[in-house]
């Protein structure tokens, strides 16, 4: 099954939103720091499984600037400098459908490894 092209992509600098709809009619907003911790690089998700890297720490995180890749992706400049990784429009795709229990997910393993958020959820 083919995956749905975006046909607009906005980034919200003040809220540090991007919004991306998809020619599905599926509209997505996605904050920069959902972005970085779940950069698609080999620095945060490793060369395997097992290997991930949790990021922490990116509550204020912003994305800089956008840079295409082909007709297929975007690569993104984070505020922290972080800019290896690739979003495809599948993965983008994914990381809006699955965003709730993702989010979910990375909280959770914040909690396991002790850290607090600077906004003081967990």
């Amino acid at each position: 099954m083919r995956v749905p092209e975006p046909i607009d992509i906005k980034l919200h600098q003040k809220s540090r939103v991007l919004e991306i709809s998809f020619e599905d009619g599926k509209r997505f907003e996605l904050s920069c720091e959902f972005l970085r911790v779940y950069s698609p690089s080999a620095e945060v998700r490793g060369h395997g499984p097992g290997q991930e890297n949790l990021q922490t720490g990116k509550e204020n995180v912003a994305i800089t600037a956008i840079r295409p890749v082909g007709n297929y992706a975007i690569a993104p400049t984070f505020s922290d400098g972080h800019n290896s990784g690739i979003y495809t429009w599948e993965y983008l795709y994914n990381l809006g459908v699955h965003k709730d229990e993702l989010w979910r997910e990375y909280l959770e393993k914040l909690r396991q490894a002790g850290w607090q958020r600077r906004d003081g959820s967990t």
